[in-house]
């Protein structure tokens, strides 16, 4: 794990002093802001086969904001629309994400609970989009910091390629400090 860890607190500073605006007009800004996403990848897919296999990726990532696609292909369902776990997948990870990057590789995201409510079939590749204010990572930080914990929720709104809402998520995440030892 020191190795991951390290990767994701070396990637992580690396993006978040990339240009997440960055265009081919300045290509040494489109390249580290590419390279960077790629990485962001790549421990994803280091971490969670899974991810990877599904086609699952992040698409933007700055301080307290994710963007995440899933593909259509290989996701398909019985009659041709997004299958129901592919959803889940590309609104699961992103709160993961958003932790590991946001405190940084000491914080462990756990899933505690997750609801979906679909709204329409998704004919094409899915995003969504979360972000976590400044105030409320420093409360994470600090209720992890204080007690070894802290626990936090995200809604997210997930929308076809034609800018359809096709569902709607509710995580509820806890983050556990590693090595936290209270003190008396």
């Amino acid at each position: 794990m020191a190795l991951i860890d390290n990767l994701i607190g070396a990637t992580g500073k690396w993006v978040a002093n990339s240009d997440s605006n960055a265009t081919l007009a300045s290509p040494l800004a489109w390249l580290r802001k590419t390279g960077g996403y790629s990485a962001v990848n790549r421990i994803i897919g280091m971490s969670i086969p899974f991810a990877t296999r599904n086609r699952f990726g992040v698409e933007e990532l700055r301080p307290g904001y994710v963007k995440a696609k899933i593909r259509l292909k290989g996701n398909k369902n019985h009659f041709g629309s997004l299958y129901a776990g592919a959803y889940f997948l590309v609104a699961e990870i992103p709160g993961g994400v958003l932790t590991l990057f946001d405190l940084g590789p000491s914080y462990t995201p756990i899933l505690k609970e997750m609801t979906l409510q679909f709204l329409q079939p998704a004919n094409s590749d899915v995003t969504v989009e979360f972000s976590l204010p400044p105030e409320t990572v420093e409360e994470i930080l600090t209720d992890a910091d204080n007690t070894g914990r802290a626990k936090f929720s995200l809604e997210g709104q997930l929308h076809d390629q034609e800018g359809n809402h096709v569902a709607t998520s509710i995580a509820h995440y806890r983050v556990r400090k590693q090595g936290f030892k209270p003190t008396d």
